[in-house]
């Protein structure tokens, strides 16, 4: 259950982030105004807090292995919301990303 509760945080937390930055990025570069942009940092906001409930305590940690989540959930969203096509070395490049995160989350350790 706890991994279970910790992919769907990071989930959450992609979600936040990349909307986020994707509604400031269409306030700004795109002209939609400013209540776009007031949105995005509500969400990048929300980015912020969600990271907190994720049950290991190690800020690094977190952090580290978000990485990879973002750069797989920033490709997805391109995909899903803007049309992108990633080429085998995007998709190449995220499945590396995500193996780091199982390492760093998810290997058994002696502690």
């Amino acid at each position: 259950m706890t991994v279970l509760k910790s992919v769907v945080l990071f989930v959450l937390a992609a979600v936040a982030e990349i909307g986020g930055a994707w509604l400031i990025w269409q306030g700004w570069r795109e002209h939609r105004g400013l209540l776009w942009i007031a949105g995005g940092i509500v969400a990048l906001g929300a980015y912020g807090f969600v990271a907190t409930f994720q049950p290991d305590p190690h800020f690094g940690r977190i952090l580290a292995a978000y990485g990879g989540i973002f750069v797989a959930g920033s490709l997805t969203w391109g995909m899903l919301v803007d049309h992108f096509k990633p080429d085998r070395y995007d998709l190449l490049g995220a499945t590396i990303c995500l193996l780091g995160v199982l390492v760093i989350m998810y290997a058994p350790r002696n502690t």
